[in-house]
């Protein structure tokens, strides 16, 4: 019986095999996700710290990898700051280009790896509404606080609040995990707070519909139930520990993951070919978001005799069962699931051997992943274990994403085999 191939298996622990892939591939193009998958999933954005080994590995890799994120490269809260600690002299990540390249925002913040920024498609007037936003959710809150307390002092609010507001510049959130932290005794108040920042975020869309930009921004929430009918995300309420949607970011429509892989290929095949299928310009803001679509215009503009093996990597992907009129169906979401599927999807197309990679962040500060399930046998007495339950519900057989390698130990698991991988490669 012959041993299926990488891209055919599911809930892999073969780590070795995906290290052979990574380091001896040479037409290859990595796609990975920040929190949570080189780093380790924290409540408060200040405090994550991303070792020097990984981002020296990254650089062995150089055109063969990028990142694709939710978040932000610049700001106080951006991904650079930590790249900048993460060596004695900060000025090393500038001289020697240990910034990460790719797409933050979800598709919007293009950066080489010198931190060269460019925001793909926004206007001027765009960026002049989201530079108000911060603001507008800080005073919400102080607001929200002062007529209610949820149970909580004075300075626990006001150190609360500060962490929750994400001043990111095209991409500005409210984070809610530390206060579901301090509201863990205190379920329905959490939620209630999650329902309130709900209703904030849908004024924020009608003010921006008053100034001229209604068809400029969406809210995304993480984690999510996936999309409702009129393709909106569907947010997570709390349940039980586990604390559902913590990140509510107002986001300019088009910077969705899915989209920024074509952006991202579209640079890649530059680089091997010195022209851009969808053109120098292209920005995730005029694309279409059906999966159907993305890979029609891929099938129509993309040379298949160049086309790489695609590794995406990420640790956000949710399926949750819910009885609707007495009958069992799955709301599929999480904030990387979009990306991974259209990794998949390309990999078929093109009869690649595109590979998902799924990163176990549930261990981290932020409750609201659920962990990979791990068995234990013995073979020819040695132990031996297999993942029997995925990151999402049990029941959903028919879920079309397939994690092909999983990491249940987590970043640090993954950025092991990535910096093997880079030694090999080097």
């Amino acid at each position: 019986m012959s041993i299926p191939s990488l891209h055919e298996r599911s809930l892999s622990l073969d780590h070795q095999l995906l290290t052979n892939l990574l380091a001896n591939t040479e037409n290859i193009l990595i796609i990975q996700d920040l929190d949570g998958v080189c780093m380790g999933l924290v409540k408060d954005p200040l405090t994550r710290v991303i070792a020097p080994e990984y981002l020296r590995a990254v650089k062995s890799f150089t055109e063969h990898f990028y990142v694709l994120t939710n978040g932000e490269h610049i700001g106080t809260r951006g991904v650079n700051t930590i790249i900048e600690q993460a060596f004695d002299n900060p000025a090393i990540a500038k001289e020697k280009g240990f910034y990460l390249s790719g797409l933050g925002a979800g598709g919007v913040q293009w950066q080489d790896c010198y931190g060269n920024i460019s925001h793909l498609g926004v206007s001027e007037e765009e960026l002049a509404f989201l530079e108000q936003v911060p603001n507008k959710i800080k005073t919400y809150l102080e607001e929200l606080f002062s007529q209610e307390n949820y149970g909580l002092g004075s300075e626990q609010i006001k150190k609360g609040i500060a962490a929750t507001v994400l001043d990111n510049k095209v991409s500005p959130t409210a984070n809610l995990n530390v206060f579901h932290e301090a509201l863990a005794n205190s379920a329905d108040g959490y939620r209630k707070l999650q329902i309130k920042i709900q209703i904030l975020m849908e004024q924020l869309l009608a003010e921006a519909t008053q100034k001229g930009l209604k068809e400029s921004f969406f809210v995304h929430y993480a984690p999510n139930l996936g999309r409702d009918t009129d393709g909106k995300e569907v947010i997570q309420l709390a349940e039980g520990k586990h604390s559902g949607t913590t990140d509510f970011q107002f986001m300019l429509k088009g910077a969705i993951k899915e989209v920024g892989v074509l952006v991202i290929l579209n640079r890649y095949y530059y680089q091997r070919t010195g022209s851009y299928p969808l053109g120098k310009d292209f920005n995730v803001r005029e694309a279409p978001h059906q999966q159907e679509e993305l890979l029609e215009i891929i099938k129509t503009n993309f040379d298949p005799a160049m086309m790489p093996i695609i590794v995406g990597v990420g640790d956000t992907v949710t399926s949750k069962a819910q009885e609707i009129n007495r009958k069992i169906e799955f709301k599929r979401g999480g904030s990387d699931r979009g990306f991974l599927e259209l990794i998949q999807a390309i990999g078929k197309e093109f009869n690649m051997g595109n590979v998902v990679v799924y990163v176990d962040s549930s261990d981290g500060e932020v409750k609201n992943r659920k962990p990979l399930k791990l068995e234990k046998s013995i073979d020819n007495d040695q132990e031996v274990w297999r993942v029997v339950e995925g990151a999402g519900d049990s029941r959903d057989t028919d879920d079309p994403l397939r994690l092909n390698v999983v990491f249940p130990g987590g970043y640090k698991q993954y950025t092991s085999c990535f910096q093997d991988a880079a030694r090999i490669r080097k």
